[in-house]
């Protein structure tokens, strides 16, 4: 029978979403034989998740294991350290798949697109489920590219803990410092993994020492390595002080011994261990005080005699309290170091009842989950991955949207496999799913049973914010923290082949707009041209091949350009008057408001209202007057861009009875926008990080190409035989770059660039612009 549903797995059938655990045995084989399977298009799966070898189980409890044995987890990195081939070989050891997939190949599970598959690098996070050694992980495979920078945010912000890997010869990258400080903001415990040891210039000690020095954490060095580059053959795991060898003539890396380290075999080898297990034990005495307490009373003499146990113990809550990061070190290509890896994800990562979550007492035992992000298929419509809080999840279940206020049923529910899916009955807390059938659910929607659930969640905050004299917002207690959305750096316009094939563009742009809330569609109110909105270039190239391939379009693209800011130098006054007779009403405002820059860094308007303006004037045409304010700082006078940093008050504002909020907004972004001609204007413009590596002999072009453009050197760093070149350019004049500098460089350098802050360019270069920008040059 099992044999039979392994069968079943690796055809990529759906499982029907009834309750499977209670059918007879001759009832399963029959509905599998009815099944005429088909020719999966992807690489197939071994088995079932969690029907591994003989390990025969109800799938009632393969589906909702004990909330203690799910490992919520992401894979995070800087682009290029391996953080797809850690996946592969993961999902390889832990019998989900039956052959090793390689990025250079295309065969991977989780780069799935074909995008990915041809660049070799990851674009969408993907979310795959397997067991290992009785324990169930949620595995999600983010993108290290800055440009795709939303999608790691967007799934730290439902994880339990993570796998920062780490480039042994390069130790800590510019995108590394991002990915760990989103993960700060998230109180993600994680764990480190030092890849490529196997690499030329790999370096434990240098890594080490890099993970120290710029990501401010404190290393617990769990493993040591044997060998280093060329000769890397194994690693030593610290805490039970044995020795872990690869067999040197298996090709997949699943044959490996564990020996003791011996006096008369290794005696280097067992004193550096020895050092370094008694160094550990200090570091986490140090830092928990339970462990300090255990190690004083009754092990003060002899570290030796400590239990491997203990330690673990120890180390799992030091890890939870992110008072420092256990590193371990292998070779992902080379099937070297996967094993103890998975391993310390199951010992060291917190399971989610471990995570404090504020907000589930208020829900008590009822749904609480947040829909983290949305693809589309083109059989199954939208299919939205949620994280499960709280209650459970079923299929033909009705649920309530709070962000979107609205009701919608979930037809189906999924276990996900990167691009495909098995279909399940239910899903408790604790839990990755995928749901089909949800219309209006978006990125960040809290996802709760009912809107009476809802109300009383609502009003048990109410009370526990009372108790503590928190002065919040019902809806901003009730709802699950979302995703920051950054703001887009690059916009081109998009035009369809033909004004036929307008709504489909429209439609294309729309999925896309749900799938990836960092890529923003607005319509130019001059051109009537349809603009894109994203994160960089390779982020607007993948929007368009997207488009292209999933949704046969051949769209033309606009130049590239970059999406400049406002603001103003002094503070101006100004009074507008609209008087408008519409039928036999009469609408009549009239505004004084003061525009004035502000120091502080601010995208929106800072709103003031003087004394002079009447209380209940005021209540009821507030709205209206901020929604005039907003629009008017939308578009700035000098290139249409929008206005930041200012603030504007509201001198005076005057209404005639029965005049339209519609009208008293027109009035109010009118005077605004004469306010903001009439003040000194000034141009700012994105100044990006940049973070270039290169040889030694390719330094002085490097550096002075970077002046030509504009760019400010901080400092110059060395990584092994590298040099780092750390400082910051505008980024119009980093576009192309990676071209010039495979030129200067024979391709041997590469760059990383995140955005810094806005800043002022100066009047000659504001002047070119302007110029260029009205067609003068």
């Amino acid at each position: 029978m099992w044999t039979n549903l392994r069968i079943f797995a690796m055809s990529h059938q759906t499982i029907p979403s009834v309750y499977i655990n209670n059918i007879c045995c001759y009832k399963i084989r029959a509905s599998l034989k009815r099944l005429k399977p088909h020719v999966p298009l992807g690489r197939n799966c071994s088995s079932l998740p969690g029907l591994i070898g003989n390990d025969i189980k109800s799938l009632h409890s393969i589906i909702n294991p004990p909330i203690a044995k799910i490992r919520n987890i992401g894979i995070m990195a800087h682009i290029d350290a391996g953080k797809t081939t850690t996946t592969e070989r993961i999902l390889y050891y832990s019998g989900y798949t039956r052959s090793l997939g390689d990025v250079d190949d295309g065969d991977t599970v989780t780069d799935f697109m074909a995008q990915e598959r041809e660049r070799g690098i990851t674009i969408q996070s993907a979310a795959v489920t397997f067991d290992w050694k009785g324990y169930r992980v949620n595995l999600i495979d983010t993108p290290g590219h800055v440009d795709f920078t939303l999608e790691v945010e967007r799934c730290l912000r439902v994880l339990d803990g993570a796998v920062a890997v780490f480039d042994a010869s390069a130790g800590v990258e510019a995108q590394t410092l991002t990915v760990w400080r989103q993960a700060d903001k998230h109180n993600i415990p994680r764990i480190c993994f030092l890849n490529k040891m196997d690499k030329t210039g790999a370096s434990f000690k240098y890594a080490v020492e890099s993970i120290r020095e710029k990501l401010k954490a404190k290393p617990l060095l769990l493993q040591l390595p044997i060998g280093e580059a060329k000769t890397f053959k194994g690693v030593v795991d610290v805490v039970t002080k044995e020795k872990l060898l690869w067999n040197c003539n298996s090709n997949d890396g699943k044959d490996f011994e564990r020996k003791p380290l011996l006096e008369m075999n290794d005696p280097e080898l067992l004193k550096e261990t020895t050092e370094a297990r008694n160094a550990l034990i200090e570091q986490v005495a140090d830092l928990d005080d339970e462990f300090a307490d255990l190690v004083l009373e009754e092990f003060s003499e002899n570290f030796d005699l400590l239990p491997a146990e203990k330690l673990q113990t120890a180390i799992h809550r030091v890890t939870l309290a992110q008072t420092a990061v256990p590193v371990l070190c292998g070779s992902a290509l080379k099937n070297k170091g996967i094993q103890p890896l998975l391993d310390a994800v199951t010992m060291y990562l917190p399971s989610p009842e471990e995570c404090n979550y504020e907000f589930l007492q208020w829900y008590k035992d009822d749904l609480c989950a947040l829909a983290f992000k949305v693809l589309h298929d083109k059989q199954r419509g939208p299919l939205v991955f949620m994280r499960i809080y709280s209650g459970t999840i079923k299929p033909q279940l009705a649920i309530h949207n709070i962000n979107g206020n609205c009701t919608e049923r979930i037809s189906r529910l999924l276990l996900p496999f990167a691009d495909q899916h098995v279909e399940i009955p239910s899903l408790t807390a604790g839990n990755i799913a995928l749901t089909v059938g949800l219309k209006h659910t978006a990125t960040g929607d809290t996802i709760v049973s009912s809107k009476s659930s809802a109300l009383a969640a609502a009003r048990r905050a109410k009370r526990e914010g009372e108790k503590k004299h928190r002065q919040n917002n019902e809806a901003e207690r009730l709802l699950l923290a979302g995703v920051e959305i950054p703001e887009p750096v690059f916009f081109c316009t998009i035009e369809p082949p033909s004004l036929s094939k307008q709504p489909d563009l429209e439609h294309a742009l729309k999925c896309l707009q749900r799938e990836d809330p960092s890529l923003k569609v607005r319509l130019d109110p001059d051109s009537g041209q349809t603009v894109l909105c994203g994160m960089g270039e390779l982020h607007i190239e993948i929007i368009h091949d997207r488009i292209k391939r999933e949704y046969g379009l051949e769209t033309y693209l606009g130049p590239l350009q970059v999406a400049y800011r406002e603001t103003i130098l002094n503070s101006v006054r100004a009074t507008d008057t609209l008087d408008r007779t519409l039928g036999d009403k009469r609408h009549l405002v009239t505004v004084e408001v003061e525009a004035r820059p502000i120091e502080t860094s601010s995208v929106m308007p800072v709103i003031e209202y003087a004394e002079s303006i009447n209380e209940g004037l005021l209540k009821v045409s507030q709205e209206a007057i901020e929604n005039g304010i907003h629009s008017a700082c939308l578009q700035g006078p000098l290139l249409g861009s929008p206005i930041q940093d200012v603030a504007i008050t509201l001198h005076s504002l005057t209404i005639h009875p029965g005049t339209s909020t519609t009208m008293i907004s027109a009035c109010v972004s009118r005077c605004v926008q004469k306010a903001l001609k009439k003040a000194d204007k000034q141009v700012l413009e994105p100044l990006m990080n940049l973070e270039v590596t290169v040889a030694r002999d390719y330094l002085s072009p490097v550096l002075a190409d970077l002046a030509q453009r504009r760019g400010n050197i901080q400092e110059i760093q060395t990584r092994q035989d590298n040099k780092v070149v750390i400082g910051f350019v505008p980024l119009a004049e980093i576009m192309g770059y990676s071209t010039v500098l495979r030129t200067l460089t024979s391709g041997s350098a590469t760059f990383a660039l995140e955005l810094s802050t806005y800043q002022a360019m100066n009047p000659q270069d504001q002047n070119t612009l302007l110029n260029r920008r009205s067609g003068l040059t």
